[in-house]
């Protein structure tokens, strides 16, 4: 019986995903599935090697990017992230150039360790350093501080990482212009390579949600978000960088595509198959979706009975198939393939909503040329609403 689908018999190369839920202290904000516990038990590692042994029971997969995420990865000790890595390649087809990630949490590292982390393998870092001011990290519930994230981030290119993103979060209640430039411009003179710059959402079940549900926190304006997601598009072009994606900026640099995109990010966006590792992971390979559960027990207890540890799939029917493919498009530099549309799903979208589109590419939301369909920087501020009404 094969407990993870068979991969398409053809297609672009896939990514892997390792889901560590782990963490000092849970941020205020982070509604992903995580634990607080400094040190990943045994359990979770022995759990991870008996899932990624599944994979060669349920097919093989060529892939060329590894992401490690949670939670907070960085707390995996560089042995451990050279053991996984090293599973994972007797298990599936790695090509030997994979782009191989690891969020870090600049509280958790120093020279020493990211020097290890790149001698495992690691190659590329994603800073979660959310802000260099003090009163936003406060806010946040961070476990760093501004010099330790900058500490971090100079310690990394030390080590040897010629790829060191940084994330930051803005649109906390009360922020202006001028601040979150502050936070754009000190990620810059760091010298990052990639951005990730992700407005905050209030969740409910969250410390700040329930701050906001009981009224002592108001989110952000519409209009102000708006306002500073089109700053933050226009400040970052002009100093360098490609808006590849609602959130993410890469640097323009000899490379891939000529600028520091994250292969692995770009998978998740251009539908490319891609499978995850780890309580609450996600693995798609098309047309079907499926996931963990969000919990160590149950994970641990579904590979254990040797049934394996998804928790639902899902086939995506040709309307799925649709909406995503025009939903992901109209998020990223790349756009919809018009042409894919028709021949891989039948949807021929210009025709469909000839007389929407007209009004779509007149307001300047979108653009057209030839059989490609492009959002404007405004038209990926409505990107979801545009994805319903043209699918």
């Amino acid at each position: 019986m094969r407990t993870i689908p068979p991969p398409p018999p053809a297609g672009p190369a896939g990514g892997l995903y390792v889901h560590v839920p782990f963490c000092v202290r849970k941020c205020r904000y982070c509604d992903f599935y995580s634990i607080e516990a400094p040190h990943p038990p045994a359990a979770f590692l022995e759990g991870l090697g008996a899932e990624i042994d599944l994979v060669s029971e349920g097919g093989r997969l060529f892939c060329d990017s590894v992401y490690f995420g949670g939670g907070t990865p960085s707390l995996l000790s560089p042995g451990a992230a050279a053991r996984i890595l090293d599973r994972l390649r007797r298990a599936l087809p790695l090509d030997p150039g994979a782009e191989i990630t690891l969020e870090v949490n600049p509280g958790t590292v120093d020279g020493r360790k990211l020097a290890s982390f790149r001698a495992a393998g690691v190659n590329r870092l994603n800073l979660g350093v959310q802000s260099f001011r003090p009163e936003k990290l406060g806010f946040l519930g961070r476990i760093h501080g501004p010099q330790e994230a900058v500490r971090a981030f100079k310690e990394a290119r030390n080590a040897g990482f010629a790829q060191v993103g940084v994330d930051l979060i803005y649109g906390l209640p009360g922020e202006s212009r001028e601040t979150w430039r502050a936070d754009l411009e000190a990620a810059l003179a760091l010298g990052a390579d990639h951005l990730s710059c992700y407005l905050l959402s209030i969740e409910p079940g969250t410390p700040l949600g329930r701050e906001r549900a009981a009224g002592r926190i108001r989110a952000i304006a519409e209009e102000e978000a708006a306002e500073l997601f089109l700053f933050t598009a226009e400040h970052l072009s002009a100093r360098g960088f490609l808006h590849y994606e609602i959130s993410n900026f890469a640097r323009l640099a000899p490379g891939e595509g000529g600028a520091c995109v994250s292969r692995h990010n770009r998978k998740y966006w251009t539908g490319a198959p891609y499978l995850g590792f780890g309580p609450a992971a996600h693995s798609y390979l098309p047309p079907r979706r499926f996931w963990n559960p969000p919990d160590l027990g149950r994970w641990l207890a579904a590979l254990s009975s040797g049934t394996g540890p998804a928790a639902g799939v899902e086939t995506l029917d040709r309307g799925q198939q649709v909406l995503e493919a025009v939903f992901l498009g109209l998020r990223t530099l790349w756009g919809v393939d018009l042409g894919d549309l028709r021949g891989r799903l039948g949807y021929d979208l210009v025709r469909r909503h000839a007389a929407r589109l007209e009004r779509y590419l007149e307001s300047g939301l979108l653009r057209l040329e030839g059989e490609r369909l492009f959002p404007t920087t405004r038209g990926m501020l409505v990107a979801d609403r545009l994805a319903v009404e043209l699918a």
